[in-house]
């Protein structure tokens, strides 16, 4: 299984050839070598991608190359989070974009796109707990008052 890496704080005038070479020493190990660069200008955004075929390797070259200065800059090499989207986001966007859209002229209301958005998103699970809390505190003040 291959692991890929996200490597940031990269010059704005890298080269590819450049940023290929500082991965010299692991060629044999590397699936792939992206530098990430601006459609428009073709500069580098600061940041591109290397793919490796194992983890063991992956973990080397974060050893070896975090840290490293390239172009002045030092380099930040870490294992890339994966590229996965959330449960139920293919449903939430068209609703979300047909809420901004103006309401048609037979009067259909603004609340129906809303009201569908909110049953079909769940909260992110990083601040579930949090959220809950909330809910808590708030229905305690509403029943207090």
């Amino acid at each position: 299984m291959s692991i890929r890496l996200y490597v940031g704080n990269l010059s704005k005038d890298l080269e590819r050839q450049e940023f290929e070479s500082v991965f010299a020493d692991f060629t044999p190990d590397l699936v792939s070598v992206k530098l990430i660069a601006d459609k428009k200008t073709g500069k580098c955004r600061g940041f591109g991608f290397v793919t490796v075929k194992t983890d063991e390797k992956a973990d080397e070259i974060v050893e070896k190359l975090n840290g490293l200065t390239v172009a002045e800059m030092p380099l930040k090499i870490e294992k890339a989070l994966p590229r996965t989207k959330p449960e139920g986001e293919t449903e939430a966007r068209p609703t979300v974009a047909s809420s901004n859209k103006p309401a048609s002229k037979s009067g259909a209301s603004k609340t129906a796109p809303a009201a569908a958005t909110s049953a079909s998103v769940q909260p992110d699970p990083r601040w579930a707990g949090e959220l809950e809390k909330l809910k808590q505190m708030l229905a305690a003040q509403t029943t207090s008052s």
